[in-house]
């Protein structure tokens, strides 16, 4: 059966999930007497896949003790796996729910069971039936993954049930797998944002659980694809492997013709193997159970009936059909063991169904073994037991180096949609992820105080968990319906809420100045009440970045002359420019502000000036002999005179001059065809024709030239336009889209894209990141690993674009900087395009059962976005794209206020600028993490941001030492603690299972001895180090 092809009885549809407030409800209630509960819990022979730790007579054998923060690793309980049969298939059935954090209903109604006839699913009515289920028979196990879900019920528990738990996980029976707040997305979500969303679940785990918690395999069973980067992370979290159900229908016939269901993904070009490296298992019915073996409440499959004299007698013919179906499955993989998921989306809700019918399947097929001599031994398991087993195999596993996008479940059917799918949730989810790091820090760096202060209470977790929700791989993904999609920006809009108190609590404390802040969360619109009003206010800037940054401010003012002073009362140049489109106003000064602190500018209103109109020139005026230009010291755009058109690009600096032609266009969707009858939808982006259609030849222009900006307004239609933009000592092009909304009146659904052509020969090659982190190359028509047959030139060619996309031809880079997740590709020599909207009248039938309208208010939504271009010599170019992009996704958070606050402690006087590092970072560190993790501890991730031989020129790539002490200001570190990336494990004490690789030439890497010296802390180049800071904050004043 086809790997994405749900089993008969399982209801079609693909799943996926959020996270909310929590609420307290009745206590899971047992169905049996409490007594025997006890008596089972005592008497059951457990098995935590985690320890690794065999039972009967097998060998028993551990790898070497982990740790975990805070406790040693000899207090780590180990349980037993199941018993296998050496000799014979092992079949590990391992029953298991898929519960989307949203998907077509809302994290909410998924959790209480609401709106059952949009989707039959109760979370809390899962977990209470899985337990009830579990205790009845002390063999039986089960899995569970999302940690969303999972706290919430937890949290409704009484203690006795809650005890109850404890002891299943204890003993194996109840297993985690994964571990994340949520099953994350792997194409649109950026590496920062995953790794914090994963510390959110694996830490309530370590929390609730201890050791016994901690899951030891990550489960991917649903995201559209899998990412390098994901597995690179996974491998530093210390996962022992990875197991995932969906890959391209030709991968997968082509790893199961070579035996390559299971290898080694190394999964990074700069670290050491095995850091990176993890064990990687494709399961063989995506996470379905196999066909006719469904035994749920929502399948109609035939439950198991052995009673010889009743007329529905089936069980010889199903025990039959499994013992064929084990055998053939088997032979797809090396070992005598096999594994089959039991379960699929929020399933066992009634898990009497599901567990009574797999004891009699286990039963009846084991007696086989006596009765007819089968070979097929059959078992409850769990994905870390299986993966065990296989470990003990010894056996030499191939490599993967490359990653599994697109993803394909059939001809002309490529989920390449998705990578852009509703622009407007990708970008705030990306600018909620930079607020969240500023909350973070600012949490950190006030201490106590930011908590509970003058403006409130202020908290950062409620955005930390909205922040998780998101990377939901139907939330940032864009595969939602389109209220649930909704309810994942109210989870962001509520978490900004309390993060905006903390941050006045912090910033008072900082400054030493109670003022009345205000926020302003629409600047994208140019919209600030306060700026637009007052005469007299001041702008706060805060750097979340370990490195002073120069940062153009923009605020929307009223028509009038400004005065700008820094803060030591010094007035600076300062501009205020009239906005062609909207006749607004805008206030432009470049502040400057220091590494992981804020300057405070104060902005006073000058009496009876107004500013000069800015300078225009209409698309009609037409002077071929003139050139049209922006230019600064660093680089010079010129435009074509009659279309308006940017067509050339000049990096001044580098002497580097490449012609260029930007242009919108957009793909009529396809609704299907001859071909195929496969249509765009959320998922597939699909074309009716390769070659897309000019938005407008022409656009009409606006010039605009002041001293601290230089912009030309294009205004290609009435739904489409553009400013591109230089400011002072920039090094890169801004280009700042508006796209939206997309007329479908015509009955053509439109997938709208930006498209960059030159004259660079690049030989069908172009580069992409990775979750905004390492860079794969691409080549055109071609996958790494098998014979590809193309069936869509167009779709097939496309891959996720986190933050950036390059094409080179050795000598000269062109590289697009994004400012959220987006689809992009190069068709065609010199060609780059990225996708910035699509609006859909057909549904892709994946499930969702809408189409991709996104009406917004009744005729569509638009979109706001930029694209920074960079043009430089090759050797040079990572400099420049490595340290912009950092600026970009951690830009300085900009507060208001009206400048008459009082002092924060009476007697000591405010200040208007703070740092709170000693000396700033290099240039190659990034600080990933700076957040609180208790009373007196922070936690603390510090990342080398160039990969190897990345820097050809300098030496941005070599390794960094660090000195952690007395490196920040605001507090002193008295104790550190290493651990894995995750912060559920120290690193002194972890361990992973170790595998033989065929490229490794017979010989494992051996790690040295492990020791922590903050006074110095080398980061080799794409490494990533996670600490636990004990730190006493400096007293005020």
């Amino acid at each position: 059966m086809d790997a994405d092809t749900p089993p008969s009885g399982v209801r079609a549809g693909r799943g996926q999930g959020a996270a909310g407030p929590w609420t307290i409800s009745s206590a899971l209630l047992p169905l049996l007497p409490p007594l025997f509960f006890l008596f089972l819990l005592l008497v059951a022979p457990g098995a935590q896949a985690a320890g690794y730790e065999v039972s009967g007579a097998r060998e028993r054998k551990r790898p070497r003790a982990e740790g975990k923060p805070g406790v040693g690793s000899g207090d780590r309980v180990c349980s037993t796996c199941p018993t296998v049969q050496p000799d014979m298939i092992n079949v590990h059935l391992v029953a298991h729910t898929h519960d989307d954090v949203g998907w077509l209903k809302t994290v909410d109604q998924y959790f209480y069971g609401i709106d059952n006839d949009v989707q039959h699913a109760g979370v809390q009515y899962i977990l209470d039936s899985v337990i009830s289920s579990l205790l009845a028979e002390p063999t039986r196990r089960f899995i569970y993954v999302e940690m969303a879900f999972f706290s919430r019920w937890w949290h409704q528990q009484t203690n006795a049930t809650q005890e109850v738990v404890r002891n299943l996980v204890r003993q194996g029976r109840l297993e985690f797998a994964n571990g994340g707040w949520v099953m994350n997305d792997e194409a649109a979500t950026h590496y920062g944002a995953i790794i914090d969303q994963m510390t959110l679940g694996l830490r309530f785990l370590e929390d609730t659980f201890g050791n016994n918690g901690r899951p030891r395999v990550a489960w991917h069973i649903d995201p559209f694809g899998h990412s390098r980067e994901q597995a690179s992370l996974f491998a530093q979290m210390g996962f022992d492997g990875f197991f995932f159900g969906r890959l391209d229908y030709q991968d997968k016939w082509v790893r199961k013709k070579q035996l390559r269901m299971e290898q080694v993904w190394r999964a990074s070009a700069s670290l050491k193997p095995p850091a990176a490296d993890l064990f990687t298992s494709v399961l063989p019915n995506m996470y379905n159970p196999p066909m006719n073996l469904c035994w749920d409440v929502m399948c109609v499959d035939k439950p198991i009936v052995e009673d010889p004299r009743s007329p529905e007698y089936n069980a010889k013919e199903l025990v039959d059909y499994f013992l064929k179906l084990a055998t053939v499955q088997s032979g797809y993989y090396r070992t005598n063991h096999t594994i089959m998921t039991m379960g699929s989306d929020f399933q066992y809700e009634n898990a009497n169904m599901w567990f009574k019918n797999l004891d009699k399947l286990i039963h009846l097929v084991n007696a086989q073994q006596q009765a007819n001599g089968s070979h097929v031994n059959v078992l409850y398991s769990t994905p870390a037991c299986y993966l065990w087993e296989l470990n003990k195999a010894n056996l030499t596993w191939s490599a993967k180096q490359d990653d599994f996008f697109p993803y394909a479940d059939g001809p002309h059917q490529f989920w390449t949609g998705f990578f852009s799918s509703r622009p407007g949730l990708k970008r705030y989810e990306r600018l909620s992820y930079n607020f969240l790091q500023v909350c973070n820090q600012l949490e950190a760096l006030a201490g106590p105080a930011a908590n509970v202060g003058p403006y409130g209470s202020g908290d950062s977790a409620p955005l930390n968990e909205a922040m998780a929700v998101l990377q939901h791989h139907d939330a940032v993904s864009g595969t939602s319906r389109q209220h649930v999609a909704d309810d994942y920006a109210r989870q962001l809009a509520a978490g900004w809420g309390p993060c905006e108190v903390l941050l006045s609590n912090a910033l008072a404390r900082l400054s030493g100045s109670k003022e009345e802040f205000a926020f302003c969360r629409w600047l994208n619109i140019s919209v600030c009440p306060l700026s637009q009003t007052a005469e007299i206010f001041q702008v706060t800037i805060y750097n979340p970045l370990g490195r002073k940054v120069e940062w153009m401010v923009r605020l929307p003012v009223s028509k009038h002359i400004f005065l700008v002073k820094d803060p030591n009362g010094t007035v600076i140049p300062s501009d205020v420019v009239t906005m062609p489109s909207s006749d607004r106003q805008e206030l432009l000064f470049s502040a400057s502000v220091p590494a992981l602190g804020f300057s405070i500018y104060s902005v006073t209103q000058v009496p009876g000036q107004s500013p000069q109109a800015h300078t225009s020139k209409p698309r009609s005026q037409k002077s071929s002999s003139r050139i049209l230009t922006i230019q600064n010291e660093y680089i010079r755009a010129r435009f074509d005179p009659d279309t308006g058109l940017l067509v050339e690009l000049e990096n001044m600096d580098q002497k580097l001059l490449l012609p260029v032609r930007q242009a919108f266009y957009w793909y009529n969707a396809s609704t299907g065809n001859y071909l195929s009858d496969q249509v765009s939808g959320a998922y597939i982006f699909r074309p009716n024709r390769q070659e897309p259609l000019l938005v407008s030849r022409w656009a009409q222009i606006h010039l605009v030239k002041k001293a601290l900006v230089q912009e030309v307004h294009q205004n290609f239609s009435a739904w489409c336009s553009q400013v591109v933009r230089l400011y002072p000592g920039q090094r890169h092009l801004e280009l700042e889209w508006t796209v939206g909304p997309i007329p479908v009146g015509d009955g053509w659904g439109k997938e709208v894209i930006s498209r960059f052509d030159t004259e660079l020969e690049t030989k069908g090659l172009f580069f992409t990141d990775s979750n905004g982190r390492e860079i794969l190359e691409r080549r055109r028509n071609y996958r790494p690993t098998w014979v590809l047959n193309m069936t869509e030139p167009v779709a097939g060619n496309y891959y996720p674009v986190n933050s950036r996309i390059y094409i080179t031809d050795g000598k000269a880079q062109l590289t697009v900087l994004t400012d959220r997740s987006q689809g992009g590709s190069s068709l065609k020599d010199g060609s780059v395009e990225l996708m910035v909207h699509r609006r859909l009248l057909k549904d892709d039938r994946r499930g969702v059962g809408e189409p991709l309208l996104e009406n917004g208010s009744g005729s569509g939504l638009w979109v706001r976005g930029r694209h920074l271009v960079l043009l430089d010599k090759a050797r040079t170019a990572a400099v420049r794209h490595r340290l912009q992009a950092e600026k970009e996704l951690l830009a300085p958070q900009v507060v208001l206020a009206q400048g008459s606050g009082t002092p924060y402690h009476p007697g000591v006087k405010p200040r208007r600028q703070f740092s709170g590092l000693r000396r700033e970072l290099p240039p190659n560190v990034h600080l990933l993490t700076l957040a609180r993790w208790g009373r007196e501890t922070l936690l603390l991730r510090l990342e080398h941001q160039f990969a190897v031989q990345e820097d050809m020129v300098g030496n941005l790539s070599s390794p960094v030492t660090l000195d952690l002490r007395n490196l920040f200001s605001a507090f002193t570190i008295t104790d550190l603690k290493e651990t894995t990336l995750a912060a559920n494990q120290l690193r002194a004490s972890a361990s992973r299972l170790q595998w033989t690789v065929n490229t490794d030439e017979g010989h494992t890497p051996k790690s040295s001895p492990f020791q922590l010296d903050p006074a110095s802390v080398t980061l080799q180049p794409m490494e990533i180090r996670t600490f636990l800071a004990s730190v006493q904050w400096e007293k005020d004043g």
